[in-house]
């Protein structure tokens, strides 16, 4: 039996001495990281920026984001599926069938960015009272929506290519352009919020109009430099949209189980906000403010998740499933390693974070508990989050994947956030750490699949 059927410290001791793995490993997921954690950073600024105008404006934004929130899921899915297989047809050096997979992946994201921006734009109060009952919060959400919802095709389309990038090794591409966006986000935010250099002051449109204008900046960036690169994705559209029943079926196989999951993991989080929203503006806007910060710690995990996909991949495509299997053992380690330091940042962050908002002492004070309670889940957070997006899906096992995950969400999480919320009537950071405990649930799950190693498989030939 291998020594990597189990995580131990021999494994550890291993990673720490393969040298060539450590440098792939932080090739893709330093990145990927930085690349999700400026985002994060951006989204962080537009909520400190929106904060100035008040509680009922980061409520109103907060809410209105959800429906992005389940739209990015949404793209985020058909992008991991169009990656997972990338990153195994560039393992297996077939790139003509890559580009076949990118135009399968455009063509659905876009068309399904279309539906959302349609939404938005023609019921926007529909969806806004989805979250709340409040009048004013209903307002500002609607007059951000039906601005924002242009930028969703843009959105789209970069992250298609983005995630094929990274599947053939191309990661700081995407950096260069988060960078960009980032910079003529946080610039808009400034002029269009406030009214700062002749600009008109428009408050919570002025937000929504920056938005779309860097994520448009974004895209055409990401198209312009894979081209100017001569990236292997730059290909004639025959060569993209003439795919065959074969490989449409290949993505079909692998990537709808992801696009579920990832849907419908997503409406379970748009019901956790619903549950806080009935709990109050307050409780809203402290559940936002603290998120902010936390998701910064989830980009951590989201870069292992996203190496081991690639790396992963890209052994299992090549037929070197024995390599494949110590890989993913070392990322096991990481996951774990990783947590524990993200508990240690929520720890020390939490209080002084909170006062870089302009809110009430009682939102203060709950913003404060709900980093205590996330301090504690951080790991098991890491060890599910690199298992089930990255490990299980590296190898195309998604449909065990959306089991766990979604089983979590819809079974613990959704029932604790209306009886928490709703029914004892508990504190929101209590609410917050009973939603939460769905992590520890997928993380025993997860980890008895992973040892299953139904996932250790060679895509490119089981599929042909």
């Amino acid at each position: 039996m291998s020594k990597y059927n189990k995580i131990s410290f021999s494994v550890f001791s291993d990673m720490i001495k393969d040298i060539s793995f450590l440098k792939r490993m932080l090739g893709i997921a330093v990145p990927v990281t930085l690349q999700n954690l400026l985002n994060m950073i951006v989204n962080m600024v537009d909520t400190i920026m929106i904060g100035s105008l008040g509680t009922g404006a980061i409520a109103a934004v907060g809410l209105g984001n959800k429906v992005y929130f389940v739209f990015a899921l949404l793209v985020f899915g058909i992008s991991s599926g169009t990656g997972l297989l990338s990153a195994q047809y560039w393992g297996n050096k077939d790139v003509k069938s890559i580009r076949k997979v990118l135009g399968i992946g455009l063509l659905t994201a876009v068309s399904a960015s279309f539906m959302f921006s349609a939404a938005a734009f023609f019921i926007p109060e529909i969806l806004m009272k989805i979250f709340t009952e409040s009048p004013e919060t209903v307002n500002i959400g609607i007059s951000y929506l039906t601005i924002v919802c242009f930028s969703y095709p843009f959105t789209a389309v970069t992250n298609i290519h983005v995630y094929a990038l990274r599947a053939t090794g191309q990661v700081t591409i995407p950096v260069i352009t988060s960078i960009s966006a980032i910079i003529i986000n946080i610039t808009a935010n400034y002029m269009l919020i406030f009214g700062n250099f002749g600009m008109p002051a428009l408050g919570v449109q002025g937000a929504a109009y920056a938005t779309l204008i860097a994520r448009a900046a974004e895209c055409i960036a990401v198209l312009l430099i894979i081209r100017l690169k001569k990236s292997p994705l730059v290909c004639s559209l025959k060569e993209m949209f003439s795919f065959g029943n074969n490989i449409f079926r290949q993505f079909l196989v692998n990537s709808t189980p992801v696009i579920a999951n990832e849907l419908m993991w997503g409406l379970g989080i748009t019901i956790y906000s619903i549950a806080y929203g009935r709990m109050g503006d307050n409780a809203v806007a402290a559940v936002t403010v603290a998120t902010t910060f936390t998701d910064i710690t989830l980009t951590v995990f989201m870069g292992l998740a996203a190496a081991s996909v690639v790396i992963l991949g890209n052994e299992m495509g090549a037929d070197h499933l024995e390599k494949a299997k110590k890989y993913a053992s070392y990322f096991y380690i990481l996951s774990v390693l990783m947590g524990i330091f993200a508990s240690i940042i929520c720890l020390l962050a939490g209080e002084r974070y909170s006062f870089m908002f302009n809110i009430s002492d009682k939102v203060r004070h709950d913003v404060v508990r709900c980093f205590l309670m996330h301090a504690f889940l951080q790991p098991f957070v890491g060890m599910s989050t690199v298992n089930l997006v990255g490990i299980l899906r590296s190898g195309g096992d998604t449909k065990a994947s959306f089991l766990i995950d979604i089983s979590g969400v819809w079974l613990i999480g959704v029932p604790l956030a209306f009886i928490g919320g709703l029914v004892l009537k508990v504190p929101v950071y209590i609410v917050y750490a009973m939603v939460t405990s769905e992590e520890i649930y997928k993380t025993i799950l997860g980890y008895i699949r992973y040892r299953k190693y139904k996932w250790l498989k060679n895509l490119t030939t089981e599929l042909n």
